[in-house]
């Protein structure tokens, strides 16, 4: 699919200002006064969950907020490359877009060098949306909501944050997740973690080129 996307790139942004900026995104695109628009940033250490999301699998010792995305928790910090996408869905006709989100991501992770798939979900089994790793550990997540036929959040991709914050709560609702970073992999590899200006390059190129 070829898709003409602008790119946004953004530092670190506190993640309620975020969620504001991001309605005011999602309200210029149902307008009409402003193109399709990948946001690329990160976040200071934080939680977010969507609304079905149990009590027991929040952090204790984390600052957690719930959102109108769908998916269940997740962390976001330092590290860590956050994608929002706000594009108008309604212009392409029928898309999934969370499939074709997924796919870009793995298109992107194979141009750094890292294999990464796209999984079913099982009926009546928890969602497995994101991207993974071959022997099925979860190297981004994706959360999205649409409105107006104009969507909003996106993905979380894992290239260096502080992995341990993984272990502190229920990550996506799946109590036997294992979450991984490009760092993680790259020292598996025996080589150097992608910087953080290759891997949304990489993400970028990915996502425009059809994928």
């Amino acid at each position: 699919m070829d898709w003409p996307i602008k790119r946004v790139d953004l530092g670190e942004v506190g993640y309620h200002q975020a969620l504001a900026d991001m309605n005011t995104w999602v309200e210029e695109r149902q307008q009409g006064l402003a193109e399709d628009r990948l946001f690329l940033l990160s976040h200071p250490p934080i939680v977010t969950y969507g609304p079905r999301t149990k009590p027991e699998d929040l952090p204790a010792d984390l600052p957690a907020v719930q959102v109108d995305r769908g998916g269940y928790a997740t962390y976001h910090g330092p590290g860590q490359l956050v994608g929002y996408l706000v594009v108008d869905v309604k212009a392409r006709g029928p898309v999934d877009i969370v499939r074709w989100l997924e796919n870009g991501l793995v298109d992107a992770l194979g141009w750094l060098g890292f294999p990464a798939v796209r999984r079913e979900t099982p009926k009546g089994a928890s969602s497995l949306a994101g991207v993974w790793t071959p022997d099925h550990r979860k190297v981004a997540s994706i959360g999205m909501r649409i409105r107006r036929g104009v969507t909003s959040h996106g993905f979380a991709l894992n290239v260096d944050p502080d992995m341990t914050a993984f272990h502190r709560f229920t990550a996506c609702g799946l109590a036997d997740v294992t979450m991984v970073s490009l760092a993680e992999l790259a020292a598996e590899q025996r080589r150097g973690t992608p910087s953080d200006a290759e891997v949304r390059d990489a993400v970028f190129a990915a996502l425009t080129a059809g994928s």
